[in-house]
């Protein structure tokens, strides 16, 4: 089964997302700020991230840099998650070391069709 880390700091999303994402089969770890998810990022070893951008302590620009500059966690892959869905966003998102963008509200078979292709293959991949 794959591991998602879900980084959002308002508990409606983070709950409805954490929720729709285990109805998929997926596990799921939570943070609800950018400091706590560069530490989860490093103890729960998951399999993809979604980052929000707009975050308490460390926005997730930084959360994504810090966790992309650390060999331990630099191979996990990152979707941005922002209600911001203009192009210099997601300029922005990708210059911080996103590997994919998406914009809220979450359309779900949107997000999971980039989740997936980010996922390693095997169990729970894609």
């Amino acid at each position: 089964m794959a591991k998602i880390l879900v980084v959002e700091d308002n508990e409606m999303n983070l709950d409805m997302l954490s929720r729709r994402l285990a109805r998929q089969g997926f596990e799921v770890v939570a943070a609800q700020d950018g400091a706590a998810g560069i530490a989860k990022a490093a103890s729960e070893s998951p399999h993809l991230i979604l980052m929000d951008m707009s975050l308490p302590v460390v926005d997730g620009w930084e959360a994504t840099r810090r966790i992309k500059a650390d060999p331990a966690t630099r191979a996990i892959p990152v979707i941005a998650l922002t209600a911001h869905a203009m192009a210099e966003d997601r300029d922005k998102a990708m210059a911080a070391g996103c590997d994919d963008y998406d914009t809220k509200p979450i359309e779900l078979p949107r997000l999971l069709e980039k989740i997936r292709k980010l996922l390693p293959a095997g169990p729970g991949g894609a």
